[in-house]
């Protein structure tokens, strides 16, 4: 039996081979029938870090898609306020993915209809996010000690809703059950549209450096044919660059590297396709990061504006390696209305001209 396996895989290796020799090479990447061009850059769901403003800010540098916050399946049936919020997206940010997670089929699937009426563009499955609150009830990465239940809720999700069905997840729960290779195999049986892979295991969170073997070993598989992303650690165009060139990966995503920095994807896309980097200056950065905080007011109120940028402000790289910086930033990070925040931001712009005469 194994030998006859070993055969049928060298067969369809030698099929795809000889069809991608012999028909018209296309590395446009698709999700069902949204196409997504060739190698693109999609921004990575993060809970408290990708609301709307923020999406659309990456859109506008270039992120060919933007994924919602996490969605708790559980939370959305319940009516909650602040989930139901979740779920608002405009056309401007298409194409766009809201993400859903939880434990429980008959959760995940109601979770998955009524997203499906907010009418995205894709229903994302978070079977990655590693924090305790979630993975430690068995939701997001806790899944991965329960393979049987995912493979059920994704199947099942793929057959109750119309839109096309994806699914985030990383190599394994620890260093001794890395087992997305075959996990990528099974999920793909269950009809998902396209597989995003995190290269670290639950165990890991977000410690030590992403490995990228594993996912190019999935996207390197012959039984493999839907698109695989890869995501972790991508955090300038020159790694972005490397990471298409030796995985192979249809596309990757940007997770991290873009809080404080949705140019980042500008930059990404202009390397890509130029071999060079034009990048913004300061002033026009500083101003990226005063119309986000503009946005994040007007679409909640004052203080919960505040609250979410103030991890932007915190994560930026602009910010790096300003002099005697701690206590403008410790002002900055305690500011609660927009007439305190507007000048030390002001204040900030100025320290940060001053340092590169």
């Amino acid at each position: 039996m194994p030998a006859m396996n070993n055969i049928q895989t060298c067969l369809v290796f030698l099929a795809r081979l000889y069809l991608s020799l012999h028909a018209p090479f296309d590395r446009r990447m698709k999700i069902g029938t949204i196409d997504l061009g060739e190698q693109p850059v999609l921004l990575a769901p993060m809970e408290d870090v990708t609301n709307a403003p923020f999406r659309l800010l990456c859109k506008e540098f270039g992120a060919d898609m933007v994924t919602t916050e996490f969605v708790s399946s559980d939370a959305l049936i319940r009516a909650v306020d602040k989930t139901q919020a979740k779920l608002t997206i405009s056309d401007a940010e298409r194409p766009v993915a809201i993400q859903i997670y939880g434990r429980d089929v008959d959760s995940m699937v109601e979770a998955a209809r009524i997203c499906e009426a907010a009418r995205p563009d894709v229903i994302d499955l978070n079977f990655g996010c590693p924090v305790k609150k979630v993975a430690g009830k068995g939701a997001g990465s806790g899944m991965l000690r329960n393979v049987p239940l995912m493979l059920a809720i994704t199947r099942a999700v793929v057959n109750a809703v119309k839109l096309p069905v994806t699914v985030k997840t990383r190599l394994g729960w620890d260093h001794d059950s890395r087992i997305i290779v075959e996990l990528a195999e099974q999920l793909q049986d269950c009809g998902i549209a396209a597989l995003a892979i995190h290269g670290r295991t639950r165990s890991q969170m977000y410690t030590g450096d992403a490995d990228w073997t594993l996912i190019g070993e999935v996207k390197n598989n012959p039984r493999m044919s839907i698109p695989i992303i890869g995501n972790g650690d991508v955090t300038s165009p020159e790694i972005a660059r490397r990471q298409f060139d030796r995985y192979g990966v249809d596309a990757i995503m940007v997770g991290r590297a873009s809080i404080g920095a949705p140019w980042i994807f500008g930059d990404i896309k202009q390397y890509m396709a130029t071999g060079e980097i034009l990048p913004l200056s300061v002033s026009e950065k500083m101003n990226v990061l005063r119309r986000q905080l503009r946005e994040s007011v007007a679409r909640l109120d004052e203080r919960r504006g505040i609250l979410h940028i103030r991890r932007h402000l915190a994560a930026t790289p602009l910010f790096k390696g300003i002099p005697h910086f701690r206590e403008t930033r410790i002002a900055m990070l305690r500011a609660e209305h927009l007439d305190e925040l507007y000048p030390i931001l002001d204040r900030v712009e100025e320290l940060l001209l001053s340092s590169a005469e």
